[in-house]
């Protein structure tokens, strides 16, 4: 091929390549809504008298991201709702997961449940994801759980076997944290591997983990055990009859303060839903 015709195939496709795209359509496509089970409580915005609920559970808004979960301090919350949050944190290893479980006022349940490598990369390796809806005997549980009398037992706990015996250093085994936020207020537990301490929370890490095991064998590979506390339940129902109990650790904080509900439609603001008060030790049903 002649140099000239070279310079023309050029000008030829130069003139018929498509044109550069606008690159402020690239920044503005049109995003579609998400289905419920990965957004139950899509696109809430706070109201004119309402305020973020305080969360101070350890999670920064920027590590849910990194989960796949949107920050648990920008969820808003009506009348009748809730969302229960675990996270299970072995103290040997890099696997770690984590349980959302929203109930919404029309009725619905969600979960959300995330296992991944939580070290060494910037990212989450090997994540493995599940949003589902809850079937109608899973979502009964959860209406129970803000009277729960755990909510009211110190946030970071030391568990006391009596004769000035306390529990160890935990160096094995799984800590938990759980968060449960309702209209107003939240609140969060740590519990470290001990049994009779793991075992102080054992019916709500069970409705928690219940809704969640069962739908992946690679995340249920993460939770050997699944939602089985009753060995923690026992150990902690022994501690109390044999006159031990919890007591607060050193680690342990005040929960964060409470914000008045915000009004639904006509109604006026009333204080957030109280949470009911029992002793550290009190024995559970």
């Amino acid at each position: 091929m002649s140099l000239t015709g070279l310079i023309a195939g050029l000008a030829l496709a130069v003139q018929q390549a498509p044109p550069l795209p606008d690159p402020a359509v690239w920044w503005s496509p049109e995003i579609p809504r998400p289905p419920p089970e990965a957004e139950p409580l899509y696109n809430r915005r706070l109201g004119r008298n309402e305020q973020p609920i305080p969360i101070d559970n350890g999670v920064e808004p920027l590590l849910y991201r990194l989960w796949g979960l949107q920050p648990l301090q920008s969820q808003v919350l009506k009348r009748g709702e809730l969302i229960l949050e675990v996270w299970a944190r072995p103290a040997r290893g890099v696997r770690q997961a984590v349980v959302r479980v929203t109930l919404r006022r029309d009725g619905r349940a969600f979960v959300q449940a995330r296992a991944g490598l939580g070290c060494c990369t910037p990212e989450i390796g090997r994540r493995v994801d599940i949003d589902a809806e809850l079937a109608e005997p899973q979502i009964a549980p959860l209406k129970a759980l803000p009277a729960d009398p755990a909510w009211s037992q110190p946030r970071a706990v030391i568990v006391d076997y009596g004769g000035g015996a306390v529990t160890a250093l935990c160096v094995d085994g799984v800590s938990w944290d759980v968060t449960l936020v309702v209209p107003g207020q939240a609140r969060h537990l740590r519990r470290a591997c001990d049994d009779a301490e793991v075992g102080s929370i054992a019916p709500i890490l069970t409705a928690a983990l219940g809704a969640a095991v069962g739908r992946d064998p690679r995340f249920d590979a993460v939770l050997p055990r699944g939602a089985d506390f009753s060995r923690q339940a026992s150990a902690y129902i022994s501690l109390v009859e044999s006159g031990g109990g919890l007591r607060a650790g050193d680690s342990n904080r005040t929960q964060p303060s409470a914000v008045p509900v915000g009004p639904d439609a006509d109604e006026e603001p009333t204080p957030p839903p109280f949470v009911p008060a029992a002793p550290a030790g009190a024995p559970r049903p």
